[in-house]
């Protein structure tokens, strides 16, 4: 409840954050109201921590609210022609499964080796999934809380902003929203507001009743996706209002450094820049085979394969127009893989870490 006594603060920084994503799209950025903020935010909370109120916390729920905007986005591309790819589906996930596995001790021998990280921290920074349930883990398991935050963390921010840089300068051009790229529309009229908003509540709803894995991405993006195959009714989202969803992830990510200093930062971003580099070329080799084997896009593909979060990637894929859609359902089994593993080795590592 600290976050709901600082209105004006969280206010401010949005309004800051909401400036640094328009000269962001002036400056051509990827991604622009997501990239910016975050950049200004994470500033903020390193660097500049005494401009805060002291016990200052980015509020959650207004986190939560707008990740519910990009499940809605990403449901609504939804259509019968995605289900005529889920037969092939298996050989993209099987590759994933593999993915992790390689990913993760990589990663290990990164965080162990070239940082110092003992065993626990080590081990859980490594995961390539699964923010939250690692974090979790790894603190049960004895892992530096601090530390283990900062790398996973480092891991969803350096990918997201590397992904769409890349692509960029892959193609030759800028890409995604810098571009002119997005699913949403700026005739959408206000009456619809109501209807995205119940679309959003029933979604998150249905999210808890499941226990889906993230759930507030994916409990909303099924329930635009049902009213979208059902023909009941289409979403379409404002333009404005994809926006300031950008702003405010964006926002959020950067204050999760908050309380770090500069220096244990930069040690992090260094061996996350490692890290991540890696991985980023094993998605590569991936999404390479797998565009030659079942004749998908290769930049579909590679999102697919990136290892960030899940609303972070859909976010990337929408700007991009890559089939947000089947690019979730991989993120969200990314996932699945990478948790089941850390529960399955978890009671046998804790013997020996």
């Amino acid at each position: 409840m600290v976050s709901m006594q600082h209105p004006v603060t969280t206010f401010a920084l949005l309004g800051l954050c909401a400036i640094a994503g328009f000269v962001g799209q002036w400056a051509g950025l990827p991604l622009p109201f997501l990239i910016g903020p975050l950049l200004v935010s994470a500033t903020l909370a390193t660097a500049l921590p005494l401009h805060l109120p002291d016990g200052y916390v980015f509020p959650n729920w207004l986190r939560v609210t707008f990740i519910t905007v990009i499940g809605l986005i990403i449901g609504a591309q939804v259509t019968a022609d995605l289900f005529q790819t889920l037969p092939r589906l298996g050989v993209s996930f099987a590759a994933l499964a593999l993915f992790v596995v390689l990913s993760h001790g990589f990663n290990y021998a990164v965080f162990r080796r070239l940082g110092g990280y003992d065993r626990a921290t080590a081990f859980y920074s490594a995961s390539p999934g699964g923010l939250f349930e690692a974090l979790a883990m790894g603190e049960e398991a004895g892992a530096d809380p601090a530390r283990l935050t900062l790398q996973q963390f480092l891991r969803v921010i350096l990918v997201v902003t590397l992904m769409p840089i890349g692509l960029s300068l892959w193609m030759g051009a800028p890409v995604g929203s810098s571009s002119g790229m997005t699913f949403a529309r700026d005739d959408v009229p206000w009456s619809s507001l109501p209807l995205i908003a119940l679309a959003g509540l029933a979604g998150i709803g249905g999210g808890h009743l499941l226990r889906l894995p993230a759930r507030q991405l994916t409990g909303p993006m099924a329930a635009a996706a049902a009213l979208s195959i059902s023909g009941l009714y289409h979403i379409d989202m404002p333009q404005w209002l994809v926006n300031l969803a950008q702003i405010v992830v964006g926002t959020a990510l950067g204050m999760r450094f908050t309380g770090l200093g500069p220096a244990v930062i930069l040690r992090g971003a260094r061996l996350s820049l490692i890290s991540v580099g890696g991985m980023l070329l094993l998605a590569a080799a991936f999404a390479e085979a797998l565009h030659l084997f079942m004749g998908e896009p290769f930049d579909v593909m590679l999102i697919s394969f990136a290892p960030g979060g899940v609303t972070e990637m859909a976010l990337v894929a929408l700007s991009l127009q890559a089939n947000p859609a089947l690019v979730t359902l991989h993120h969200i089994w990314r996932i699945l893989v990478t948790v089941i593993g850390l529960a399955l080795t978890g009671r046998l590592l804790r013997r020996y870490l």
